[in-house]
C-alpha cells in the first residue's frame, strides 16, 4: 500500500472515529469525501448525503446547503436510502451512549 493510500486511509478512520463521537465537522468532512471521491474513497451519494444529514442535524449550517446541493443529482429512492442510513447511524450512537 502506497504511503498516500495510507495516509487517506488514516484520514478516514480518523474522521470515522470523530463522527461516532458526534463531531459535526468530521461528519462534513465524510460527506465532502464521499461526495467528491477523495481521501481514497468512492463517490458515494448516499452515504455523502447521510453525512451532510447528520452534519446539519448537528447544528452545521454548511451542511445543510451542501445536503441539498447533492440531492439534486440523486432519485428520490437513494434520498431515501440515505436518510435511513442517518436515522440508523444516529440509532446506533444513541445505543452506544446508553
Amino acid at each position: 500500500m502506497g504511503t498516500s493510500l495510507k495516509n487517506a486511509q488514516f484520514l478516514i478512520e480518523s474522521r470515522m472515529r470523530d463522527a461516532a463521537r458526534g463531531n459535526p465537522d468530521a461528519l462534513y468532512d465524510l460527506g465532502v469525501c464521499y461526495s467528491t471521491g477523495t481521501s481514497g474513497v468512492e463517490v458515494d451519494l448516499i452515504e455523502a448525503h447521510k453525512f451532510f444529514n447528520l452534519a446539519a442535524v448537528s447544528g452545521l449550517d454548511c451542511a445543510a446547503g451542501a445536503r441539498a446541493d447533492i440531492a439534486e443529482d440523486m432519485t428520490a429512492r437513494e434520498i431515501a436510502t440515505a436518510q435511513a442510513a442517518a436515522r440508523s447511524w444516529l440509532g446506533s450512537m444513541q445505543r452506544r451512549a446508553a
